[in-house]
């Protein structure tokens, strides 16, 4: 699953290739991807816009028009945005094209069909994505050691499933919450009313570290969003996710795996208290 590295990455690289294109038309080949508004009220409102800019929060992307409406979507499992030209074939799992006007089109694939679309309306109110729901962005400078505290210090659930909850922090995913707690050095079962001051003061700092370091490997492959791609989303060497068996890189102990929150967590038993 894309997370805010990734997501990011999408942005940072359609961006340049669609800011003062206009929307021809668009062409929606799985009418439930769209969750708001109806169908041809979506449609219509984006045909004939130019895109203005292209924002984030937490993991979701926004195309915003010059009519004051957004175009807001989220990848979910395996969705995928991505600039082409008009004249490429269409991929089997296409659910939405926008055709722009200089002979390209934005496509957003997704296999598992999970991803999905909202169109605001210039001052509508949000109550259809779950974004006044999440947290602070977690590379904003508001995820302290204070912060953390405050918020989930008093907590019993694990560490993991509080760095994976959207409404504490947005953005952070599976694969970096265990890369997190690895390099601090603390165990993604152990309880998070456990932790001590310094373990707060190592992951705040260690959190936009290990997000900016994966937003850096990401755009190492532009190629990856300006071309309908098969494979992993980021292709750069996790130092611990999916890493079960392998020895760990720090002291060789075997790289073990338990199932937290419905998801594969990876640890190593020795450096990870």
């Amino acid at each position: 699953m894309p997370e805010l590295p990734e997501v990011e990455s999408m942005r940072l690289m359609l961006e340049p290739k669609t800011v003062g294109r206009a929307i021809v038309s668009v062409t929606m080949n799985s009418p439930e991807i769209v969750e708001h508004p109806d169908l041809t009220t979506f449609a219509s409102s984006c045909e004939g816009c130019s895109i203005v800019s292209m924002g984030r929060r937490g993991k979701f992307i926004s195309i915003d028009l010059d009519s004051g409406d957004s175009i807001w979507f989220h990848l979910r499992m395996t969705g995928r945005m991505y600039s082409v030209s008009s004249d490429e074939p269409v991929s089997k799992h296409t659910h939405i094209i926008f055709h722009l006007d200089d002979g390209t089109d934005l496509r957003f694939t997704d296999p598992r069909r999970f991803g999905r679309f909202w169109l605001l309306k210039d001052g509508e109110e949000d109550t259809f994505t779950g974004m006044s729901d999440l947290g602070p962005e977690p590379m904003g400078g508001e995820i302290t050691r204070l912060y953390l505290e405050g918020r989930v210090g008093h907590s019993r659930r694990c560490i993991k499933s509080c760095l994976l909850d959207q409404s504490v922090i947005a953005g952070i995913g599976n694969i970096y919450a265990d890369e997190i707690l690895f390099l601090a050095g603390i165990r993604p079962t152990r309880k998070a009313e456990t932790l001590e001051k310094g373990d707060w003061e190592m992951i705040s700092e260690l959190i936009p570290k290990v997000l900016g370091k994966g937003l850096e490997d990401d755009l190492r492959s532009p190629e990856w969003y300006l071309s309908d791609r098969e494979g992993d989303w980021n292709e750069s060497p996790y130092v611990m996710y999916g890493h079960e068996g392998d020895p760990c890189p720090t002291c060789g102990m075997t790289i073990e795996r338990t199932t937290i929150s419905n998801r594969s967590s990876y640890f190593c038993p020795n450096c990870q208290r």
